[in-house]
């Protein structure tokens, strides 16, 4: 799972170093050149080196001292088809000291990318090669990290490989189609523990140091083999049929709940060891969190690792964080199987990993925790996150090629994640829960240890179902956009006389109808609650699919399409329904159908059919009453999004004031009213604290800092703290910098830099700006890039587009230059954080001008590009369709 934010020195910039010791011979000087003279593998050099190579073994020798360089060897043994051409193995940034091939010590051809072997040195057959190399560590969230504490100055290392970084620690055919099998040995300080796939065979002193020996592991892809090494506080719970363990950083463990983590971790192993029919492979079920990590979690086999940021907390965790980490901890755990055990061949086949992850995390954590209601976190979450991404220009495909490494992460996003996983919920549905476990079990069994492709996939539960699937599959998987289905019914003597469930698409550029099952719900509105009148399962295509099922039904108050959320379809309410839902929210007793409800009514502000203002008068008459904690928090999302919307128009327009103030009173009346139910009253709190902007609000938070005013029942602890600080600094309260300096004089910790450095740059003032913008744009800053990855997103708030239009104009120019040499790592994190957008046709000009002119920009600079186009098209249509105040 990659969820994200943070690094150093970026990568394509840091390439172009050469390192002395090392002779640096271009592979093209050999007779044939063995791939492109690139930083990144393509898919096509990929293909030809795994059509040679094949029994891939490693042995891997590291010393980590705790220093920012490490030493390493690479005993690496394969077969090779043939010696028609040379040969290239993947090494990043290297200080090469020795290399041996077959046995014989040869002058590396080293570009700093890869070494290219010579034909006349390799053999048809079994070969060895051993490369002996120093390395930097990063300091990016990829290769082999390194982080110091700043709490206690110890070192934490870690290692991050997708999708393509495996190489900038070790050398290696750095492609998942190359699976293998690693034996580790690594030399540490004698205080540190080493995690790694297999569990370690021996520990012995090694001078100052203490030497690890670890067992050697099954057949891996790349990618998934990790190492991790510091001083980590370690807990043990062997009372499953796996044993467990899960590490933290020393000045963290205080914060840990291991309990929680097992409970889960022994849950989901449970769940899944049940639902694929095949036991966990990997033996032992290790966690780690470690800092600075750029996603959220990473499925490593035997070894996940997952971002501190995400799940740890300087308080007791609510049921929403709760919620998130058994989620977490049951995607991550069914990679072991799709993804580990059974892996894609190429990056394009990435989707599928985290689809189904996706998938079958939700799955795990509605039938195997307490969390029943997940898949309406889902549908409010990462569903909604796919339907905004797939009614973008720039959607694509959930299927898309991938030509080289440096495209891997182009395309992983929502459709990825979200829409991918609703495919698959779908295709349960059409196929049967039954067929569809069946075709899963099939496929995981007929392709372990190996590498499988999207066809493999679909053929196994075709061949399960009995039923071919190439339509579905053009249909869902190559096809971009999201249709959208309306209830189209007559009524006489009032029943239904006649209802079709009507299809379109957005437009031409998108032509697919597609097949899908949903559920069709009518209801009648019984004084203050809506009754079911009739619910009737549907298979619809086409345009037009009539639902005769439906015909004598009482003619409804309300008519939901795609009712229980079986569908990925956007719904359109007919006008009858969506009048209801505006005027009648707080009787609709179903929790997610009046999700469902709330996201028409903030579809319809997205679309330009309901004034903004009429959404923020609906959400300031229901929410007070809304007593669904999942979503309360759905809702109280859209709400802050609707402020940031005015934040964008005009802060200090007189309407923005007025319904700021009234989103205040609202939140802060929601705090008090909740004493006693910890979860409502930190979800509230946390509500006013975002949305606090006018003085006498600021000057609240800073009393409830100063301890002159409470919330009855809450504590403010340090979390909330340093949210309270970084509105007051973000809003320029007078002795607002102040705060950051007594806090951070409280808090030493890293999460207490990263929050005091989101403060600091969150000021409204120029110098401020300028200073922290030109550190962002400093590739060569020794700043780690979690940092520069905080500073970039708190630099320009929607409030301050006076400060923005400062630097835009800059800032757009300087694009195409900063997106050639930072890399996607630092552009993914740069583009949707520092693209500048104002909400104004003067903005939408100036970025339609740029994207007019940057079309050279990498795919994910560019999509970023078009994206904040439309976004900015998008605020100046809502502005417009607002009604006067």
């Amino acid at each position: 799972m990659k969820t994200c934010l943070f690094r150093l020195m970026p990568l394509a910039a840091a390439t172009a170093l050469a390192f002395a010791a090392t002779p640096l011979v271009h592979a093209a000087t050999t007779a044939t050149a063995a791939r492109a003279e690139d930083a990144f593998l393509s898919q096509a050099d990929a293909a030809a080196r795994s059509a040679r190579v094949s029994n891939v073994d490693y042995a891997l020798d590291f010393t980590l001292t705790g220093k920012e360089t490490f030493s390493g060897t690479t005993t690496l043994t394969f077969d090779l088809k043939d010696v028609n051409s040379p040969l290239t193995v993947d090494l990043d940034k290297a200080t090469i000291k020795s290399l041996t091939v077959n046995g014989k010590t040869v002058t590396p051809q080293y570009n700093g990318w890869f070494i290219t072997l010579a034909p006349h040195d390799l053999t048809r057959g079994r070969n060895t090669v051993v490369v002996a190399y120093e390395r930097p560590h990063s300091t990016n969230g990829e290769g082999l990290h390194r982080m110091v504490d700043p709490v206690d100055g110890r070192v934490y290392t870690y290692s991050h490989f997708e999708p393509a970084a495996a190489h900038q620690m070790f050398a290696v055919f750095d492609q998942p189609d190359l699976k293998a099998t690693y034996q580790v040995t690594v030399s540490v300080p004698a205080d540190w523990q080493v995690i790694s796939t297999t569990r370690e065979t021996n520990v012995a002193p090694a001078g100052d140091l203490r030497r690890w020996t670890f067992a050697r592991t099954k057949k891996l892809s790349p990618y998934n083999f990790s190492m991790h090494a510091g001083p980590y506080k370690m807990w043990e719970d062997k009372s499953g049929k796996y044993p467990m363990r899960l590490f933290a950083r020393q000045s963290v463990a205080a914060q840990i709940k291991p309990a929680e983590w097992f409970k889960y971790t022994k849950a989901g192993l449970a769940f899944f060891d049940d639902y694929f029919g095949i036991p966990y492979q990997f033996e032992k079920y290790d966690q780690v969190l470690v800092p600075d990590f750029l996603y959220g979690a990473m499925e490593n086999a035997a070894a996940i690792t997952f971002a501190e940021r995400g799940f740890m907390y300087k308080a007791e965790m609510t049921a929403e964080q709760r919620a998130r980490l058994a989620y977490v901890i049951m995607h991550e755990m069914a990679h072991q199987w799709f993804g580990d055990l059974v892996t894609m061949q190429w990056w394009n086949g990435l989707w599928l990993n985290e689809s189904f992850a996706s998938f079958m995390g939700t799955l795990a954590t509605a039938d195997a925790t307490e969390f029943k209601d997940a898949w309406r976190a889902f549908y409010s979450e990462g569903k909604q996150r796919a339907y905004d991404q797939d009614q973008k220009t720039t959607t694509h495909p959930i299927e898309v090629p991938v030509p080289s490494t440096r495209n891997a992460f182009d395309n992983i996003d929502a459709i990825t994640y979200a829409k991918g996983a609703s495919t698959l919920i779908q295709l349960r549905h059409l196929l049967g829960a039954d067929v569809f476990r069946k075709g899963v079990h099939d496929y995981l069994v007929k392709y372990q240890y190996r590498n499988a492709k999207l066809e493999d996939f679909i053929g196994s539960l075709g061949h399960a179902a009995g039923r071919d699937l190439k339509g579905w599959t053009n249909e869902w998987l190559y096809q971009p956009g999201v249709d959208t289905i309306a209830a189209n019914y007559t009524c006489k003597a009032g029943k239904i006389a006649g209802f079709t469930l009507e299809q379109s698409v957005p437009g031409k550029a998108l032509p697919t109808l597609r097949e899908q099952r949903v559920q069709v719900a009518a209801f009648r509105l019984d004084g203050k609650d809506y009754k079911l009148e009739r619910n009737i399962a549907v298979t619809y295509k086409g345009a037009k699919t009539a639902v005769p099922a439906m015909n004598g039904a009482a003619c409804p108050d309300l008519v939901y399409p795609n009712y229980d959320d079986w569908g990925f379809v956007k719904v359109r309410l007919d006008p009858r329904s969506f009048d209801s839902a505006r005027t009648h929210l707080a009787a609709v007793a179903d929790p997610l159908l009046r999700a469902m409800l709330w996201q028409s009514l903030w579809d319809g502000v997205r679309d330009g059919k309901l004034p903004l203002n009429d959404f923020l008068a609906t959400a300031l008459n229901n929410v007070p009453q809304e007593k669904d904690y999942t979503l309360l928090g759905d809702v109280s999302g859209k709400v802050l999004a609707a402020k940031r919307y005015l934040d964008l128009m005009d802060p200090q327009a007189a309407y923005a004031q007025a319904v700021t103030r009234q989103l205040e009173d609202m939140a802060w009346t929601g705090a008090l009213a909740s004493k006693g139910d910890d979860n409502f009253q930190r979800r509230w709190f946390g509500t006013y604290v975002d949305v606090a902007s006018s003085p006498a609000a600021l000057a609240r938070l800073a009393a409830i800092l100063d301890g002159k005013e409470h919330v009855d029942g809450l504590a403010i602890n340090q979390d909330l703290r340093w949210a309270i600080i970084g509105r007051l600094n973000r809003y320029g309260y007078p002795g607002a910098a102040a705060l950051v300096d007594a806090e951070l004089a409280r808090d030493k910790s890293d999460t207490g830099q990263d929050a005091a450095l989101a403060a600091v740059v969150s000021r409204p003032d120029p110098a401020v700006k300028t200073q922290w913008l030109s550190t962002v744009h400093d590739l060569q800053t020794r700043l780690p890039f979690s940092k520069v990855r905080t500073a970039m997103g708190h630099l320009y708030p929607a409030e301050q587009h006076g400060l923005g239009e400062q630097t835009a104009d800059a800032r757009l120019a300087r694009l195409p230059q900063l997106d050639k040499a930072a890399g996607p790592v630092y552009m993914r994190a740069y583009g949707p954080a520092l693209i500048p957008a104002g909400c104004t046709a003067a903005s939408v000009r100036r970025l339609q001008a740029a994207a007019d002119a940057d079309k050279d920009l990498s795919a994910g600079t560019r999509r970023a590009l078009l994206d904040a186009v439309q976004e900015d098209q998008r605020c100046v249509a809502i502005r417009q369709a607002m009604t006067a105040h």
